[in-house]
């Protein structure tokens, strides 16, 4: 067979070899010479040879026990999180009471500015005897999802006083605030849908848009131009809009700036692209509005031009869990496609209640919103000079943002400035704020910077306190 292959591979080369030293028109073996014979005898040569070619296989032979030790012991597997940094490395502080106004670190009383406790309502008497009552009658937990085995009367309660509250026609309780705008998302949009959101929206937002697996457009933060250009520029492309689901994505108050979102214009837009709006209230919920509704309250619009209104209730509430509202297809909907509320505990029964009591206060003592203001209005005057810091929050936003007038054009060494300045804020003046802690997943790119949180429980003196120790240390931090 080789001596055969052979002399197929000799007989080409002399082929090849007589048609190149053949004049043109000749004839060989009475095949007339022309270009493609010359290039077809070639392409068999190559085809033989590499039919000949050995490849080169290395003996097959076991390794001896000891070779497999060796090569044991010498793997180092990948590890699973980089080495730890002192940048890496967080302590936060540890509380050891209620977050209320004031909270015991580290065996210490100091003022605290860190938790979102709007309303005041953490150790609130008629809140935490609603709980009494409900941990009584009902127990600690409900050991299933809602639609399963985990529905109680006092789930139901909730959800009707919310929508009434809010003026929407139903409403579904979720179990943990933070996932309950990133489960909403993607139960309504999906793959081959549109979503256009603000840059500036947090983490949960982005996590429920990566989630929808839809197409995602951001446009610049509170900047409607932007937004209308985008959806400008969505609308000439898609052939059949009929087709495609399309949402704007925002805060009411959002949790990396304290701005208020300008409800008014996204509802002139979205009506005018054909676009459905979903609004996350988790800083509004309980703040805005004359009773607390919320933003459509403050801004004055009608509650049905809003498609979806999604909160956290560990706010403004001082509570857990979270909250979805908007029509009753909308909401039932979500009850069958919504991950979170299909696959999680139901809210343990005891903190409806307490979100039933925070509703009742609220509804019996709306002057709550009125101390509130005054408290923000109060600390942002005092606020107002702080060395290296600027305000860019809303003058109504119980979140007081505070950016670096100039930025050292590293996130990495901005943060570590801030948190060196929150740090100090706390060991000399016994007062506790935060930074704008951020994963390497956010994809946030607005500037990071100082949040103080306002409570309507805090006194004057305790806003006094804190604006005059942040001046203190960031003096000395910009000197």
């Amino acid at each position: 067979m080789a001596s055969r292959i052979m002399d197929v591979i000799a007989n080409a080369l002399n082929l090849i070899t007589s048609a190149f030293d053949a004049p043109t028109g000749a004839i060989i073996f009475g095949v007339p010479i022309d270009g493609h014979l010359m290039l077809e005898a070639l392409l068999v040569m190559v085809i033989v040879f590499q039919l000949t070619k050995k490849s080169h296989k290395p003996p097959k032979k076991p390794l001896t026990e000891k070779e497999i030790d060796e090569l044991c012991d010498e793997w180092v597997p990948e590890p699973l999180t980089s080495d730890s940094t002192e940048e890496t490395m967080i302590e936060p502080p540890t509380l050891e009471s209620a977050a209320g106004p004031h909270v015991i670190v580290d065996g210490k009383d100091v003022v605290n500015f860190a938790s979102a406790n709007y309303l005041g309502l953490v150790g609130n008497k008629n809140v935490i005897d609603s709980c009494v009552g409900s941990l009584e009658k009902y127990g600690v937990g409900s050991c299933g999802p809602r639609t399963f085995y985990g529905t109680m009367d006092v789930h139901l309660d909730c959800e009707a006083r919310i929508a009434k509250l809010i003026g929407m026609p139903d409403c579904a309780l979720y179990s943990y605030g933070f996932c309950t705008i990133f489960s909403v998302i993607p139960a309504f949009s999906k793959k081959g849908d549109i979503i256009v959101a603000d840059e500036g929206v947090h983490w949960a937002v982005q996590n429920g848009l990566d989630l929808s697996r839809s197409t995602v457009f951001y446009f610049k933060h509170n900047d409607m131009k932007s937004l209308e250009a985008i959806l400008e520029k969505i609308n000439s492309r898609i052939k059949e809009p009929e087709k495609v689901r399309r949402y704007i994505v925002v805060e009411a108050i959002y949790q990396n700036s304290g701005q208020i979102a300008p409800l008014n214009e996204m509802v002139r837009l979205k009506e005018k692209h054909k676009f459905r709006i979903i609004l996350d209230e988790s800083h509004s919920f309980g703040v805005l509005g004359n009773s607390g509704r919320g933003l459509a309250e403050y801004c004055g619009v009608p509650n049905e031009k809003i498609d979806i209104i999604t909160a956290g209730m560990g706010n403004a509430l001082a509570t857990d869990g979270g909250l979805c509202t908007g029509s009753v297809g909308v909401v039932n909907h979500q009850r069958l496609m919504s991950s979170a509320y299909l696959f999680t505990a139901s809210l343990p029964p005891y903190l409806a209640s307490a979100a039933i009591g925070a509703l009742e206060y609220l509804e019996a003592n709306p002057s709550v919103l009125t101390k509130l203001r005054a408290n923000i209005a109060f600390l942002l005057k005092e606020l107002s000079d702080v060395s290296g810091l600027a305000t860019v929050s809303h003058p109504l936003s119980p979140i007081i943002f505070l950016k670096l007038k100039k930025s050292t054009g590293s996130n990495k060494t901005d943060m570590h400035l801030l948190d060196s300045i929150t740090n100090q804020v706390l060991k000399e003046h016994s007062v506790l704020i935060v930074t704008t802690k951020r994963s390497s997943l956010d994809k946030c790119p607005l500037p990071l910077g100082l949040r103080l949180f306002v409570s309507a429980s805090h006194s004057e003196s305790d806003l006094a306190k804190a604006a005059a120790s942040l001046k203190k240390v960031a003096a000395v931090a910009f000197s």
